[in-house]
């Protein structure tokens, strides 16, 4: 799987929610398949704006469940989107804060990464905002186990997981983001998104 393709994935996915009653493989079949088919007019695109693929929320919460993990960062599971309409995105991962606690010791007695730790569910909501071929994602709240989060602490977990050779500083959360395969922008609805090329 190319990077481009990886790219994909992590954006579509930005953009659906969970209908565990209806996650099966033929659902993460039918996810990868539309991404490929994206990929395939991301080359082709001659007239911007023309080209739609609708995507499911059952789609991609199957995806994650039947095909997501090699793509995953070590320490990240069962994560789970909710698409609430209107450009409104929930998201849920099991993370595992063992890792960053003990890169960050050493900050004093009331540092909250001495008190934190093990592997824990991190939500985040929030808004999807694209246009042009820029994505943006505005943060709207966060937890750990239902307790708040600060953005700092969310922004700590977020650049640990995301960084990569070419970004060793990780992703930041309030910066813009270039859509991948030639993507204008992701209409978010309830419960589906609609990807235009």
């Amino acid at each position: 799987m190319t990077a481009r393709t990886a790219a994909i994935f992590g954006v579509v996915a930005a953009l659906t929610s969970v209908e565990a009653a209806s996650i099966s493989k033929q659902q993460a079949d039918l996810f990868s398949r539309k991404v490929a088919q994206i990929v395939v007019q991301g080359d082709s695109v001659q007239k911007p704006g023309t080209k739609k693929t609708q995507v499911s929320e059952s789609e991609v919460n199957s995806w994650f469940a039947y095909s997501a993990t090699p793509l995953l960062p070590a320490g990240v599971t069962d994560p789970r989107i909710t698409l609430v309409g209107k450009g409104k995105v929930a998201g849920q991962a099991v993370v595992d804060l063992d890792a960053i606690a003990k890169k960050k010791q050493g900050g004093g007695t009331f540092d909250v990464w001495n008190l934190v730790g093990g592997k824990v569910p991190v939500n985040v909501a929030g808004t999807l905002r694209t246009k042009d071929g820029i994505g943006t994602f505005l943060v709207e709240s966060a937890d750990v186990s239902g307790l708040p989060l600060p953005k700092s602490f969310l922004q700590e977990v977020v650049s640990y997981y995301s960084r990569t050779p070419a970004h060793p500083q990780g992703v930041r959360i309030d910066d813009p983001f270039e859509l991948p395969a030639s993507i204008r922008q992701i209409d978010v609805g309830d419960g589906q998104a609609v990807i235009v090329q």
